[in-house]
């Protein structure tokens, strides 16, 4: 699957100088009839670079890490933002598999910039935050939360990678921590996929 071919960039807003997800991580629901009691039932279906992550992601699928390295670091080349290194969003545990890591030694690997896995970490452990809905409250949750080792970022700009991009909440606390820590010049963040939320286009 060729993912370079059929990823549509969408613009993401944040405390980072530009910033990017390659694609939705689903496609638009559609209806498939009712059920018996008669409320309508949906279908969600995957895109196509979102059937990849879910494979990394749910099913510790390795195998799909080169065709999500190569589409992000095609989008990147595409996007020219001068990046020197690459920084990617610490996992919310401890994994066998991690995939966001992963994925950003391989884009670091296919840009030719240098990647260190150490450069941001947790103070502490950081509540996971699928079940707080408000963007306000998954920042106070974050507050703190991170530190950041300056040799790899200060005065460099950075491109900070996470793999799915809900409500930007931790994406935006470690780029504050690159910026106010680190003293990274310029922060730049890219994600394979976002959720869609209500009122997305198809």
């Amino acid at each position: 699957m060729n993912t370079a071919n059929t990823h549509r960039p969408i613009e993401i807003k944040g405390r980072w100088r530009e910033g990017f997800v390659l694609d939705y991580q689903t496609l638009p629901t559609v209806h498939v009839g009712d059920d018996d009691l008669g409320q309508p039932v949906y279908r969600t279906d995957r895109t196509e670079t979102g059937e990849l992550l879910y494979r990394l992601k749910n099913q510790l699928d390795r195998s799909v890490v080169p065709a999500l390295a190569d589409a992000a670091a095609a989008f990147v080349k595409s996007w020219k933002p001068g990046i020197d290194a690459v920084v990617a969003v610490p996992p919310p545990r401890s994994q066998a598999v991690t995939p966001t890591l992963l994925m950003a030694e391989a884009i670091a690997q296919r840009l030719h910039v240098p990647y260190a896995p150490d450069t941001v970490a947790k103070m502490r452990d950081v509540l996971e935050l699928m079940s707080v809905y408000g963007f306000e409250e998954r920042m106070q949750h974050l507050a703190g939360a991170f530190v950041v080792d300056s040799k790899l970022v200060r005065g460099r700009r950075i491109l900070l990678f996470d793999d799915l991009f809900r409500s930007g909440a931790t994406l935006n606390a470690v780029a504050a921590a690159l910026y106010d820590q680190g003293g990274a010049a310029e922060v730049f963040a890219l994600a394979i996929t976002r959720t869609r939320g209500q009122g997305a286009p198809p």
